[in-house]
């Protein structure tokens, strides 16, 4: 397997980072986190006008039918900056479900202003006391006349805030349903908060929601097969923004190293440290060939089970080398390394919440040995 980006990959990401250099420094990335939303309406434009919210939805919907590995390096570029517009989960979860999984219709109303940026999508799928399990239980819909009632609630939703429709799993009857809910419908109620690596979430409850026919997504109860995959293609594209947070992590300490003196020398000559930051490297490296195999098996619509092992599989790596690498990039920063005001503290905040995110390496690792 090829584990080269091709050289328009390469281009895009290299634009998105050139853009990120100028508009998401780490004192601009300060403010936008001190801003009222959280986020920025420019930055989120300047996202749709490079492309970056068609990418992976199908050319018929106006996108460019590309896929995870197309996005890996636009990820990593963001991974590196510590970007917190919701990029990840409005394309890789909210937009590509309703490509999936809508009529023709349904895309043709949500699509084109997701891809221009003017709608803003996010996936409530996780609920309160379950953990990673992304099959809805206590959230439910019933019909009800010619519609339907959403009743529930969702936890840690990434993007909420910000979001002008939510795509919500439930249960209907035996199996799950999804749907597309107005972020301001009348029952709607978000409880706003900030993640610990700064991105703005919602705690959703959903009271008696009253929906038309057309709210529903696809098959009322034959939605968990795609709610999986689009947490699989998520989970792919959330190891390469670890990536470049690692990638950012290994350059900043080994700059430092450089700089940082004892003894009238660099601390970069001292042989143990040269230790620490070969293993450092090794870890990203290792993580980033598992991340590209990830991508290439959540692109290839082949088995099932085989798509869930390589991600299970880089998710593992990824949690372990996301603890490994933050943790001595900031040892090796020496106090300094846990302060604000270094950039190094909020990459290991982002890593640490990226091995949590789309389940943990326990998770994972049970998930896999599941598979045979």
């Amino acid at each position: 397997m090829n584990f080269e980006y091709s050289d328009e990959q390469q281009q895009l990401a290299d634009s998105v980072r050139k853009f990120l250099a100028q508009a998401y420094g780490f004192e601009q990335r300060k403010a936008i986190l001190d801003s009222a939303s959280g986020t920025s309406d420019q930055v989120w434009a300047t996202f749709a006008e490079m492309g970056l919210t068609a990418i992976a939805l199908p050319e018929a919907d106006g996108g460019f039918g590309g896929g995870a590995i197309d996005l890996m390096a636009v990820m990593e570029a963001c991974g590196e900056a510590l970007v917190v517009e919701p990029l990840l989960d409005h394309v890789g979860l909210a937009s590509r479900l309703v490509a999936r999984a809508g009529s023709a219709a349904q895309r043709a109303a949500l699509l084109p202003g997701a891809i221009a940026g003017s709608a803003r999508l996010a996936f409530a799928y996780l609920e309160p006391d379950r953990r990673y399990t992304p099959a809805p239980e206590t959230t439910t819909a019933r019909a009800a006349g010619s519609g339907w009632t959403l009743s529930g609630e969702k936890c840690v939703v990434i993007g909420a805030p910000s979001a002008t429709h939510l795509v919500v799993s439930a249960r209907t009857g035996d199996g799950a349903s999804l749907l597309i809910v107005d972020a301001q419908a009348k029952g709607v109620t978000l409880n706003p908060y900030r993640t610990v690596d700064g991105q703005r979430a919602a705690d959703v409850r959903f009271a008696d929601v009253q929906m038309s026919a057309d709210a529903l997504l696809g098959t009322a109860g034959a939605a968990q097969p795609l709610i999986d995959e689009a947490v699989d293609f998520a989970t792919a594209l959330l190891c390469a923004d670890a990536i470049g947070a690692m990638q950012y992590a290994n350059d900043a300490t080994l700059d430092y190293l450089k700089t940082r003196k004892q003894f009238g020398v660099p601390i970069a000559s001292f042989q143990v440290l040269q230790h620490r930051m070969v293993e450092m490297v090794i870890h990203t490296e290792q993580a980033r060939s598992l991340a590209i195999l990830a991508a290439s098996k959540v692109d290839g619509g082949g088995d099932t089970a085989e798509r869930q092992r390589a991600v299970s599989a880089a998710k593992v790596k990824i949690a372990d080398a996301a603890r490994h690498v933050s943790q001595e990039a900031v040892q090796l920063h020496g106090g300094m390394g846990m302060t604000e005001e270094l950039k190094i503290s909020h990459t290991f905040r982002r890593l640490t919440t990226i091995g949590q995110r789309f389940g943990d390496a326990d998770h994972h690792l049970e998930r896999y040995a599941s598979l045979g």
